[in-house]
């Protein structure tokens, strides 16, 4: 069993400091670059499904909070509004400002800015954004439980007989991405509103969005589980569970039909008919939490990432300070083609005790003087295997194709 918060700091991954506080890790160089590779493989996902990418503030007046539901319902887990320096006429604050504690209240506004057209729809939009919870102290650690979060988060807002497919859509997504990460999920869950809970009082409008999640799930053929208490405020959702190597669990990923702020916020758009209908809102993240999600993966893989989410992807091993300038140039090529390269000179130790302190790196690039001379790499895997010596344009270009389609495995048999 791995403990992230201990692997990731004897890693270098992340870190803590009481001066800049609980619940606020910051990113160390190899940190954020598994966080930029996650970063940046959702973004490439999204886009290649038809989403687009907004940005929006992670400030909000409070207002926004009052009319989406989170002020009356959430505002335990939100942090005190702030009032600006500024005054009006009669002395008083002019305006409250919150930091956000979800992205839908800004999504909802971004809709609404325009007129939109049945064409347009169902429309995508997405954002990795930063939202802020008030977490007790006692519950923080590590990067699970933070005060600071960086979301993965989309809206789709789609006519009602659209809802169905975008939900499915947005499963599928989900399951595509665990399957290049290397994530099992625990289980599946429809999570349902149970007694005594700040629900948004509509049960019409709870009935139909259980009903479209439910038969999401049972036409995606995946097992589940129905469990009360765990809706969303605003409505039910499908949670994707994974656990720790303890058989904790924790929400990853979620899909969740919302025709509750459609509705506070007065969005519509254009029928074919000419006439104003409302849509819905479909909130999807693939990921949820770009921290929670790195905390698993380091606990899942125990720091031995896929190719292409390892902060190093090639060591590159001069036999002696003769292959110097050689190793350097193929760092070079390497940074070049996007690929995380890592020279370990020989002033480091011997070539086998390089090789241990590289063990976690998924190629070793072993350069010595027939190497050097031929142009070529002696190439080792993580997993123990060693390669005959390849052109180092041949294991660049195999290497890149294995990393750019998120691959999971290390290495193909010669094309």
């Amino acid at each position: 069993m791995h403990d992230h918060r201990k692997l990731g700091r004897e890693l270098e991954l992340f870190g803590t400091d009481p001066l800049i506080g609980s619940g606020l890790p910051y990113w160390l160089p190899d940190g954020a670059a598994v966080r930029h590779a996650l970063e940046e493989y959702v973004r490439t996902v999204e886009r290649r499904a038809g989403y687009q990418h907004v940005y929006s503030p992670v400030l909000g007046k409070r207002e926004l909070y009052e009319i989406s539901g989170h002020w009356s319902h959430y505002r335990d887990d939100m942090f005190p509004p702030m009032e600006p320096g500024a005054r009006g006429a009669g002395g008083e604050g002019s305006e409250q400002l919150v930091l956000r504690p979800s992205l839908c209240p800004h999504h909802a506004v971004i809709f609404r800015s325009r007129s939109r057209s049945h064409r347009e729809l169902p429309l995508r939009m997405a954002e990795l954004g930063g939202m802020y919870r008030s977490e007790p102290s006692g519950v923080l650690g590590g990067l699970t439980r933070v005060r600071a979060i960086q979301l993965n988060d989309a809206h789709v807002f789609c006519a009602p007989e659209q809802v169905g497919a975008e939900a499915g859509a947005a499963l599928e997504l989900i399951r595509r991405a665990y399957r290049a990460l290397g994530i099992t999920p625990a289980r599946y869950r429809l999570s349902l509103p149970g007694p005594g809970g700040k629900y948004v009082a509509s049960p019409e409008l709870w009935r139909r969005s259980t009903a479209l999640l439910a038969r999401v799930l049972d036409d995606s053929g995946l097992p589940y589980e129905a469990v009360e208490g765990e809706a969303a405020f605003y409505g039910p959702k499908i949670d994707v569970q994974v656990a720790d190597g303890a058989g904790r669990e924790s929400t990853l990923s979620t899909v969740q039909v919302d025709f509750h702020q459609p509705e506070r916020f007065d969005l519509h758009y254009v029928g074919a008919d000419g006439a104003r209908h409302r849509p819905v809102m479909v909130h999807r993240s693939i990921v949820g939490s770009v921290e929670r999600a790195v905390a698993h993966l380091i606990e899942q893989h125990g720091g031995v990432f896929p190719a292409w989410l390892a902060p190093v992807q090639l060591e590159v091993l001069p036999v002696s300070d003769d292959q110097g300038a050689e190793a350097g140039e193929f760092a070079r090529r390497c940074a070049e083609l996007d690929l995380r390269a890592r020279v370990s000179p020989p002033d480091r130790g011997s070539l086998g005790a390089r090789i241990r302190a590289a063990r976690l790196v998924p190629y070793q690039a072993v350069v010595g003087a027939r190497e050097a001379a031929e142009g070529t790499v002696a190439l080792r895997l993580r997993d123990g295997r060693r390669l005959d010596p390849l052109p180092a344009a041949e294991v660049l270009e195999r290497v890149r194709g294995l990393v750019g389609a998120h691959r999971t495995d290390l290495w193909d048999a010669a094309p």
